[in-house]
């Protein structure tokens, strides 16, 4: 059995880092974000929100709640007009599956790798117990 070094590891992650940047979900998500960053609307409404959230730090800082509670009431209706843009919800769905892609990714090597641990100490898949123990168990009185 070959053993492998932290830095050939590392090596064929970056390899399936380069892969997973080639994917369809990626593209999409690059091409989605591309729009999102050239539309007008969208650029404007976040410069105006992140204008209101510098109000809002100084009414806090300052104490006028009033004021404070009219500024978050204009940012949160600025998001929610932001969120219900289909542009957004696009972009969002594609950072979404872009983010199911890598989570696929990361349970399925944890899987085998403990897989490979039950195999290797000729444990119990099934049961999902290495081999020691399945030893310590058997020689356990219940």
């Amino acid at each position: 059995m070959k053993k492998y070094s932290k830095e050939d590891i590392l090596l064929r992650a970056r390899e399936l880092a380069g892969m997973i940047s080639e994917t369809e979900e990626v593209d999409f998500f690059k091409r989605a974000e591309a729009k999102l960053n050239e539309n007008e609307k969208v650029r404007l409404t976040i410069n105006e929100i992140k204008q209101l959230q510098k109000q809002a730090v100084n009414f806090q800082h300052y104490g006028k709640t009033e004021a404070l509670r009219k500024t978050e009431a204009k940012i949160d209706a600025l998001q929610e007009e932001l969120d219900n843009l289909p542009i957004i919800q696009q972009f969002k769905d594609s950072q979404g599956d872009v983010n199911d892609l890598l989570q696929l990714v990361a349970t399925t090597i944890s899987k085998k790798v403990t897989d490979e641990i039950i195999i290797s100490t000729d444990g119990n898949l099934l049961s999902g117990e290495t081999g020691s123990q399945v030893k310590s168990s058997k020689g356990t009185c219940h």
